[in-house]
């Protein structure tokens, strides 16, 4: 490499001598970097999505390549967010694409001391014996004479980034079974 080419190679030479005297384009690009392209710019698709942490319910573009998501992002278009995440909500592609996130059902039996996968339907088959058996056991036709049609045994307490559409069928689904103690974290 000649002198003329080192010296060139500088961003400070590039600066003074090229049309960047602010050094804030291509007088501060290096030739490596100049290669560099942004994770967003490959993606196959983009995704809107809510952030899964907190009751505010930032937006966010979830960029996809293959069928793996490349990166998450704060949605400009969102009223709420504007753009910005907070640290846990611009972590949240770990949270997705970690190799110690859990991707099976995990059930540990009454007084076991191992855990066991199960696949979904068993799962699923398991819930609904459960509700509909503590259901059951725990329906109050009348109480002091009064009809309250009512199950005191099932409870929910809903996770604060449901939105208004998921909450309402929450409620709905619920109020069906009987159930009266029924909230949002949100709330709390």
């Amino acid at each position: 490499m000649g002198e003329k080419t080192f010296l060139g190679s500088w961003p400070l030479v590039r600066q003074l001598s090229g049309t960047d005297p602010l050094g804030r384009g291509k007088a501060a690009k290096s030739t490596r970097s100049e290669r560099w392209h942004a994770r967003t710019a490959d993606a196959d698709k983009v995704v809107d999505s809510i952030c899964p942490y907190c009751a505010v319910g930032c937006g966010q573009k979830i960029y996809v390549k293959d069928g793996a998501i490349t990166q998450i992002e704060g949605d400009p278009a969102s009223p709420v967010s504007r753009g910005r995440l907070c640290p846990k909500g611009s972590a949240s592609k770990q949270l997705v694409t970690s190799s110690t996130r859990v991707t099976k059902v995990r059930y540990r039996r009454p007084y076991g001391t191992e855990w066991e996968d199960l696949d979904l339907d068993t799962a699923m088959d398991m819930i609904t014996d459960r509700v509909l058996a503590t259901r059951k056991q725990y329906w109050q036709w009348e109480v002091d004479g009064r009809r309250v049609r009512r199950t005191m045994g099932i409870a929910s307490l809903g996770g604060a980034t449901l939105d208004n559409e998921e909450n309402y069928l929450m409620k709905k689904l619920y109020t069906a079974l009987g159930a009266l103690q029924i909230e949002n974290q949100a709330r709390i």
